[in-house]
């Protein structure tokens, strides 16, 4: 679909604020102006809205064994599990009512270009949220996770052992490594140089890189894992500069960075892709 349709798609699931009795709510919020769809340069911006009611388990254990107190203390008897848990359901229903809320947002940037999914989140159970809630509104779209044809873990491995990473990167000062052992014990390494025969030691002894931080053409810092995840993704200060310089007003300075951050992960996942061998057909 183009993004006229897909901005009216997720205008049928705007986000509403929490009723009364609702835990969370979901819906689309505007990336910026007006529309569910932000398009710039052929790229689309759209982003999750989550509301949820903050009422902790502290708070309604703690009214829970004041009320079973008291009727313990009324009623001379003991209050028993059922009825506890009927207590505790009844006080979580009576607090929900006045709970605070919060609201956060959950990013995702779409090259149709290229066929680009790209999630910004920092749990699996935020992009899963997204994607449920993505389906639920669209319906009729196919998406199929990336996979490369070899592994990140074995690539970032050899990378390691040779001291060398592929053609566009270099290996930063972050690692962590893991056995293959019933144990799995695991060897992180914060901000510690991994030139030296120590990692080489490791990875004779059966050790696999899970995690490491890595540099792209001096432009893009991040932290590949072994899930094919980029964490810790931050633009250096050379992109910035760029769109610092073609950008006036905030308006103009939030589309400026938009268009630079496609076009540099656009580049990077071209590079990170040849790096891991291309992209592993379906079956």
């Amino acid at each position: 679909m183009d993004a006229r349709q897909l901005n009216a798609a997720l205008a049928r699931h705007p986000l509403t604020r929490c009723g009364a009795l609702d835990m969370h709510s979901r819906g689309w919020v505007y990336p910026k102006d007006g529309e569910f769809v932000h398009v710039v340069n052929r790229q689309w911006l759209i982003a999750l809205g989550v509301e949820q009611k903050l009422l902790p388990a502290t708070v309604i254990r703690q009214t829970t064994q004041e009320r079973a107190a008291k009727i313990e203390a009324e009623q001379q008897r003991k209050v028993g599990r059922k009825e506890l848990r009927d207590l505790r359901d009844s006080v979580a229903q009576e607090l929900l009512p006045r709970a605070f809320t919060s609201r956060r947002t959950t990013w995702a940037w779409i090259d149709p270009l290229h066929g680009w999914l790209v999630v910004d989140a920092g749990a699996d159970a935020k992009v899963e949220e997204f994607l449920e809630v993505l389906l639920r509104s669209v319906g009729d779209i196919q998406l199929r996770q990336l996979q490369t044809e070899r592994s990140p873990s074995s690539a970032m491995t050899e990378w390691l052992a040779t001291g060398e990473a592929a053609p566009g990167f270099s290996i930063d000062d972050d690692l962590e490594l893991q056995s293959a052992s019933v144990g799995r014990s695991v060897i992180r390494y914060v901000r510690h140089g991994l030139e030296g025969g120590e990692i080489q030691q490791h990875i004779a002894a059966g050790k696999v890189a899970m995690k490491l931080g890595m540099t792209w053409n001096d432009r893009v810092s991040l932290l590949l894992t072994d899930k094919l995840q980029l964490k810790r993704l931050a633009f250096l200060d050379k992109i910035k500069e760029e769109a610092e310089q073609s950008a006036q007003g905030a308006d103009e300075q939030f589309d400026a960075d938009f268009v630079l951050m496609t076009g540099e992960l656009q580049l990077l996942f071209k590079d990170l892709l040849l790096a891991l061998g291309g992209e592993a057909q379906p079956a």
